[in-house]
């Protein structure tokens, strides 16, 4: 099968990236804004200490989405990626302690999250299989 063009484009692939890493950047440029929410944000899920932490996932959503789409050690920033979404999503979703209509919502929030988790872990493994160790 022969595909049109256009769909083997570099920017095709090059906005799928910036698709999938569209909530860290969001995310990690809102907690920039509001450092205050994200250290209350820290605190709710009982992560400590809450500032430093803070600092670490801003630095981790924003930095990691930026190596991947950038093509700089894109496999290490979406192996980062995979295992910050694992950990958040077992820390934030934790459906099996829910009941009623949010029971729902959390278990929906996981697997769309391990969902985003496998993404990430294809990223990597591809660019590893390309031999792509380094800068692209």
């Amino acid at each position: 099968m022969t595909f049109p063009a256009f769909l083997r484009a570099p920017w095709v692939r090059w906005t799928g990236l910036l698709l999938l890493c569209s909530a860290y950047l969001q995310g990690g440029i809102d907690k920039l804004a509001d450092f205050g929410g994200a250290v209350a944000e820290m605190r709710h899920f009982g992560v400590s200490p809450p500032a430093p932490m803070a600092a670490l996932v801003i630095g981790g959503e924003i930095g990691a989405s930026l190596m991947i789409l950038a093509g700089f050690y894109r496999w290490l920033g979406a192996g980062y990626l995979a295992v910050f979404t694992l950990m958040a999503t077992f820390m934030a979703n934790r459906f099996w302690e829910v009941t009623g209509p949010a029971r729902f919502m959390a278990e929906n929030g996981f697997f769309e999250h391990l969902g985003l988790t496998g993404a990430f872990v294809l990223v990597a493994w591809y660019d590893i299989q390309k031999g792509k160790d380094g800068t692209r």
